[in-house]
């Protein structure tokens, strides 16, 4: 990939204390609120999914999140809006919007974080190009694009964890073995890519569930889903950090 510098606006995400997406990078079941199984629609990848997270460091309450994928026209959208303990003891709203073709292409993304100065973008996906608008209260909008080899990118921003549900449709389960994709941070303006493998079923909390390890070189983060694949659970053993749905 071949990118251009990075702006200052690419560092906000450091007011939030848990950017468990961002680490990806930087170092290189509960009880479903749906109750309904959904399968996906025909010819698509998503299924109509909503629900809520809590999240936990230590096994201490941090933070939540809210969501919900559904279908929109013919495309998908999934919306996140997350509160989160900055590092300040301030709380953080995290608000993002993922538009995406049946297939898993992403067309479209907007984020937005609320406290302290109000900061945003805007990311328009088209032929393997992410076209970045940056805004941040009291800077004039920065624009950036970055080029992947394929449109089927992985959009996975901190502090929004149900982007680990998408990932889990992405995942093709009946060929199994790693499977990579590449990644886009958008909080970070940060690009990559990471290896994805099923794990087999796991028990958690007397619940069976189907797991997968995201990993590069540095980090591990574990996903359990449930026999619909609905997002269930995230775990990541070195923030000692679990994700768990509600």
């Amino acid at each position: 990939m071949t990118n251009r510098p990075l702006h200052p606006l690419s560092k906000i995400a450091a007011a939030v204390g848990l950017c468990l997406a961002a680490l990806f990078l930087l170092a290189a079941g509960m009880h479903g609120a749906q109750k309904t199984k959904s399968a996906p629609a025909a010819g698509s990848l998503f299924a109509a999914d909503k629900g809520k997270l809590k999240i936990l460091v230590d096994g201490k309450a941090v933070g939540s999140e809210e969501f919900e994928i559904a279908p929109a026209g013919e495309s998908w959208i999934a919306r996140g809006k997350a509160d989160i303990l900055g590092q300040d003891g301030a709380r953080v709203r995290v608000l993002s919007t993922l538009r995406l073709r049946p297939d898993g292409i992403p067309q479209a993304y907007e984020w937005s974080m609320e406290g302290g100065k109000k900061t945003g973008a805007h990311i328009v996906f088209e032929s393997g190009v992410a076209k970045i608008t940056l805004e941040m209260e009291g800077s004039e909008p920065f624009q950036q694009e970055m080029n992947f080899e394929t449109p089927k990118i992985v959009v996975l921003d901190n502090n929004l964890f149900h982007q680990y549900g998408i990932l889990a449709r992405l995942y093709n389960w009946p060929a199994g073995g790693v499977q990579t994709f590449p990644v886009l941070i958008p909080q970070d303006v940060t690009p990559g890519s990471l290896k994805v493998e099923s794990i087999g079923p796991r028990t958690l909390n007397g619940q069976s569930f189907a797991g997968l390890r995201i990993a590069t070189a540095d980090l591990e983060v574990f996903v359990y889903v449930d026999g619909n694949h609905r997002l269930m659970q995230v775990e990541v053993p070195s923030a000692k950090a679990s994700i768990v749905r509600e």
